[in-house]
């Protein structure tokens, strides 16, 4: 599929483009983004949505890695009341991918510090740290360019 210039679909974090779908049931609306979705055609997509978390949904974290960890199943996504949701991450970020897919995607812009979107940060029991969320470590295993949505 071709965006409205012609050229190859991109897909979006849905809460960058004014969907409130983040932990909290809130948005973080990047104007920029939204022309870009209203435009041409960019996907919006929510990772932990679509691996059937629900919003408002309790804060998670991936525990002694990063998304790559957890795709190797040498870590896992625990939510702060101890919960293992690395399943649905996991679920959410092959549902997100197979969207990217459908459309032909060749870029993602993405959520920075988040567990699933994390481009170029995540939060651990330690704090913000370097490292890549589950669906972003994904998208680039799959020849996916990824960037951040924080501008």
């Amino acid at each position: 599929m071709e965006d409205a210039r012609g050229g190859k679909m991109i897909v979006v974090s849905a809460c960058l483009v004014g969907v409130n779908c983040r932990y909290d049931g809130s948005s973080e609306t990047k104007p920029e983004l939204l022309d870009l979705l209203e435009k041409e055609g960019a996907v919006p997509i929510c990772p932990e949505q679509m691996g059937g978390l629900p919003t408002p949904r309790t804060p998670a974290k991936i525990q002694s890695g990063d998304g790559s960890d957890v795709l190797k199943s040498r870590s896992r996504v625990i939510d702060i009341k101890g919960r293992d949701v690395t399943p649905q991450f996991i679920k959410g970020a092959i549902e997100a991918l197979n969207v990217a897919m459908l459309v032909g995607a060749d870029k993602a812009i993405l959520k920075d510090k988040s567990p699933s979107c994390g481009v170029n940060y995540i939060w651990d029991d330690d704090g913000l740290k370097e490292g890549k969320g589950v669906l972003t470590a994904l998208l680039i295993d799959n020849g996916i360019k990824v960037s951040s949505g924080d501008i």
